[in-house]
């Protein structure tokens, strides 16, 4: 009996488990497959929130972090081109912060100058002798060595002194017959620089010498040395160059954008690295009327007294200018820390939602820095967010996820309408290349004034920032070279002009003929320049018939 339980006990399990085979496996299968399809259909990607390098097709744990993958959808929908996104988390480990951007009143602000310390060239003095002769001993034999005014610093054989005490020996004996006589040869001493004292003793005496000590005339330290022991020298010639060190100048480079705030006259605040913690009152005595073109800089220069020997000429330091603006303007001011710079962009990111962590990157201009700000000029607007700590990172990741970033560049779109008239103006720039070319003048500004004319009927309003910058310079130099009538300034303004076209041009994806680039490498000052033209023959618009065909082809723009 019981094992006759036991047997339908065991039937039951088996029955049962059959039943799951049969009718629950179908169930599970088919539900198994509805859920690969449905993955496959909406093609959900997994990637890492701290390296969205990462694309994988499912979930699971970040190959180089071992974070937890997150969906790929959830932060790339609905961004545009040149936007990204980075997580909560990735924020927070990276430690990114943002500001809003401010106005900030223009009625004072600070201007940073660096430069160094130099010698003051209206106290250097020289040390001459004043008469001929043989250096027996130099009492001061090192760059460097202080001296005193009267000190004696070397020690004269001179033949010509000795034929002049001769002189006198005799002529004191004479004195009451020829005093017009003795006095021209004491004046002859004198004039040597021998004293008085001097003088006198030796007609005393009677006896002639042969040396004389050389006495300074001046305080200061020694700069160069110019004799040697045994050197013979004539009269007048120079023995040391003496600096005095009480009084020295401290010489900044300004910029050219920060000219316009600097006078002569204003209070400047001096900081050196050797003692960080003092300020040194000066004020601006000099500014350079010439720009230095190599460094786009002037000289700005102050009188700094060093009576306790702070300063060292050679010494780097940091000049602060206080600014006071006669207008109450507001301008829009940044940290320096959000400013990242590459080349001559200089760039910030900014947080285009305030509720998603969604980042763009935005060329601006700047202009002058005040402490720890950036007044800009272009390129964000009051009110908008932007990354001020974590800047990098948030650059590598729009680097990561191939977005615009310092080392990537978005190519510029051209509107069509946009390049369909620029091609048109540019039939007037080859006659203004010919004109060039054949050295007419009146001409050249005939046609340079009708591209003008062609280009200011453009519609611009679809254009970015950068694109604008640069039409507005072809225009610019456009209107300069209308208005030359000197050839010579015409095809140095044909110069830019070239840079600037040769810009547009290259972004342009419709150009209705070849336009072949070529390089003159003797234009602007042998600093080489280029031109466009339809012709791949070289006719040089720089020197005309003088070298017409100087020059090569360097690419060719063709129909695209």
């Amino acid at each position: 009996m019981k094992k006759n339980v036991i047997y339908i006990i065991i039937a039951a399990l088996i029955g049962m488990f059959m039943g799951y085979l049969i009718f629950g496996g179908d169930t599970t299968r088919e539900s198994i497959i509805e859920k690969d399809n449905s993955a496959e259909t909406s093609g959900q990607m997994w990637t890492c929130s701290m390296h969205p390098q990462i694309m994988q097709s499912e979930s699971g744990d970040c190959p180089i972090c071992g974070m937890d993958l997150v969906h790929a959808s959830t932060t790339q929908q609905g961004l545009s081109v040149d936007q990204f996104s980075m997580t909560e988390n990735a924020m927070a480990l990276a430690n990114i912060q943002t500001s809003v951007v401010g106005m900030m009143s223009s009625e004072s602000k600070e201007v940073k100058l660096s430069g160094k310390i130099k010698e003051n060239e209206e106290t250097n003095t020289v040390q001459v002798t004043h008469f001929s002769g043989r250096v027996e001993k130099l009492l001061v034999n090192s760059v460097g060595e202080k001296i005193y005014k009267g000190q004696t610093i070397a020690i004269l054989y001179s033949p010509e002194l000795v034929a002049a005490q001769q002189e006198l020996l005799t002529a004191a004996k004479l004195k009451k017959e020829q005093p017009e006589l003795y006095k021209a040869v004491r004046n002859k001493l004198k004039l040597r620089k021998i004293s008085e004292d001097q003088i006198s003793l030796i007609e005393s005496s009677g006896k002639i010498k042969e040396t004389f000590p050389i006495h300074s005339h001046v305080s200061g330290v020694v700069s160069e040395k110019m004799v040697e022991e045994g050197n013979h020298v004539d009269r007048g010639q120079m023995l040391y160059k003496i600096t005095n060190l009480n009084s020295l100048w401290a010489s900044f480079d300004a910029y050219e954008n920060q000219i316009s705030l600097l006078k002569v006259g204003q209070r400047i605040k001096v900081k050196t690295n050797a003692y960080p913690n003092m300020d040194f009152d000066a004020e601006v005595s000099f500014i350079d009327p010439i720009l230095d073109t190599r460094t786009r800089t002037i000289n700005v220069r102050a009188v700094v007294a060093n009576k306790n020997d702070v300063f060292k000429p050679g010494m780097f330091i940091e000049g602060t200018i206080e600014v006071m603006s006669q207008k109450s303007n507001k301008t829009i001011t940044i940290p320096k820390s959000a400013v990242l710079w590459t080349g001559k962009r200089s760039i910030v990111y900014v947080k285009t939602q305030s509720d998603r962590p969604i980042f763009e990157m935005r060329e601006v201009v700047l202009g002058t820095s005040n402490k720890d700000e950036y007044v800009i000029l272009n390129g964000v607007q009051e009110g908008e967010i932007i990354v001020t700590n974590g800047t990098f990172t948030v650059d590598a990741a729009a680097q990561l996820q191939g977005k615009k970033s310092m080392m990537n560049r978005s190519k510029v779109m051209l509107p069509d309408d946009f390049q369909r008239e620029f091609n048109k103006a540019l039939v007037s720039y080859f006659l203004l290349k010919d004109a060039l070319v054949e050295s007419n003048t009146r001409n050249a500004s005939i046609f340079s004034g009708k591209m003008l004319s062609d280009l200011r009927g453009i519609d611009t309003k679809e254009l970015k920032g950068e694109i604008v910058a640069n039409v507005k310079g072809v225009s610019k130099l456009l209107e300069v070279i209308t208005e030359k009538e000197n050839l010579i300034d015409q095809r140095n303004h044909f110069v830019s002009l070239n840079e600037s076209l040769e810009s547009l041009v290259k972004k342009m994806d419709y150009i209705s003929d070849n336009i072949y680039i070529q390089k003159c490498p003797m234009a602007d000052n042998n600093k080489g320049a280029i031109w466009l033209s339809k012709e791949e023959e070289i006719r040089n618009p720089y020197f005309g018939n003088e070298m017409l065909t100087c020059g090569s082809v360097v690419s060719i723009l063709g129909k695209k």
